[in-house]
């Protein structure tokens, strides 16, 4: 929840339920972060990634409803940046260390470190940056970077392909390890990535968009680890183009300054 937006609550009155459904989602985001890593300790990587997934939804969901609701507020924008800490950096640092980087002789740790630490930078400069005037990539409907819940997905496509093909050469620490830092430098970097806010629909496309979306949960529930690799391929495969769209939206703006 990125809205600093205060909920106006009145004096002698209770705190309204609209402002606490939002935080009570981000905090189910948080928890099942954490029961993420407690199927890890006993090897249900199924269920495992479950949650993450489950996470990665509620924290889709909870700024959306704070803003339906008008219940925006700094301290929902504070507890969603320590939840996708959690949920998205030191879970699947923890989960990706007990299921691979454990095995590594040297610097297992350190790359599991890379990916919780390249995380929280990531959302502490989000979060320094909140009420900065100017945001070039944000005001161009870009992020900055791979979103947290994004690289946390990007991060696991080694485990998604050994349970989709049961072959243990995606578990050893010499594949994973270089991904993981891979997805790291992905979260910290600079570059400029497709978000919601950037995205726009015709109005003929509202329907097959909407067929789409429902098509794509059936795949999720049907074939998880398919989908989520051939989101993951996408999402990548679209880093070009975000790239190459956020250049000619930064020339648009230079010729516009120097027009005027």
């Amino acid at each position: 929840m990125s809205d600093p937006a205060a909920v106006d609550i009145k004096p002698g009155r209770g705190l309204p339920f609209r402002a606490v459904a939002p935080n009570a989602i981000t905090a189910a985001a948080l928890c099942l972060g954490l029961t993420g890593i407690r199927f890890a300790v006993d090897g249900n990587w199924e269920v495992t990634l479950y949650c993450i997934i489950g996470a990665g939804v509620l924290d889709g969901l909870d700024g959306r409803i704070a803003r339906l609701l008008r219940a925006a507020s700094r301290f929902g924008a504070e507890l969603d940046s320590l939840s996708d800490n959690i949920a998205f950096g030191v879970a699947p640092a923890l989960i990706l260390f007990l299921w691979s980087l454990q095995y590594a002789p040297k610097f297992g740790w350190i790359a599991s470190l890379a990916l919780a630490v390249t995380c929280a930078l990531r959302l502490a400069r989000f979060n320094a940056r909140i009420d900065a005037d100017d945001q070039p990539h944000k005001s161009a409907g870009f992020n900055t970077g791979v979103p947290a819940p994004t690289g946390a997905g990007l991060a696991f496509v080694p485990m998604y392909l050994w349970l989709l093909t049961e072959q243990d050469i995606f578990r050893d620490w010499f594949v994973v390890m270089p991904w993981v830092l891979f997805v790291a430098l992905l979260m910290i970097s600079s570059i400029p990535t497709f978000s919601w806010t950037s995205l726009r629909l015709r109005r003929s496309w509202r329907i097959p968009a909407l067929a789409g979306v429902g098509l794509l949960v059936g795949a999720l529930i049907t074939a998880p680890w398919l989908t989520l690799l051939a989101i993951s391929a996408l999402y990548l495969a679209l880093l070009p183009f975000s790239i190459a769209s956020y250049g000619r939206v930064k020339r648009r703006r230079a010729d516009r300054l120097s027009a005027g």
